[in-house]
């Protein structure tokens, strides 16, 4: 069976194994994000992170997608699509921050599913080695600057 506007040439051109490997790569650099968060008891944990990340790049390839589709037919700017993924997380990362008083919470968490979107949005268009360097340069963040902030007496 065909389904309209299913071009099978664009998935033999990206092959169901790299569709296949950019999103296990986006639930495992989202996943060890998350990870970090959860074991530190935030409110955006494994899961949430790696639905995030898997959802950029879900977006991603459905952008890629739908650029091969209408190249020839109209102009189609497949970053349109992924600037609305980073759009859309902003308001998912507002839901994370909030205020008690004089003190702000939810800060870093809110950077970190930005950032996550980021990271799938790297592993939907096969930006590996970004997203890759990225993921442990975030962890690193995570963890270090952490140590230092409660040096510093911020946390």
């Amino acid at each position: 069976m065909r389904l309209p506007g299913f071009q099978k040439r664009r998935w033999r051109l990206l092959g169901y194994q790299e569709v296949l490997l950019r999103l296990l790569a986006s639930v495992i650099l989202g996943g060890l994000i998350g990870l970090e968060r959860e074991l530190r008891h935030r409110g955006a944990g494994f899961r949430t992170h790696t639905l995030v990340s898997i959802g950029s790049a879900l977006i991603m390839l459905t952008s890629l997608y739908v650029f091969d589709i209408y190249k020839d037919v109209a102009s189609v700017d497949p970053t349109r699509i992924a600037s609305g993924v980073i759009t859309g997380i902003g308001f998912l990362c507002a839901g994370a921050i909030m205020r008690y008083g004089g003190s702000v919470r939810g800060l870093t968490t809110a950077a970190c599913l930005w950032v996550t979107a980021a990271v799938g949005l790297a592993c939907g268009c096969g930006f590996y080695y970004a997203a890759i360097v990225s993921t442990i340069i975030i962890l690193i963040v995570l963890q270090v600057f952490r140590k230092f902030e409660k040096h510093l007496g911020k946390e």
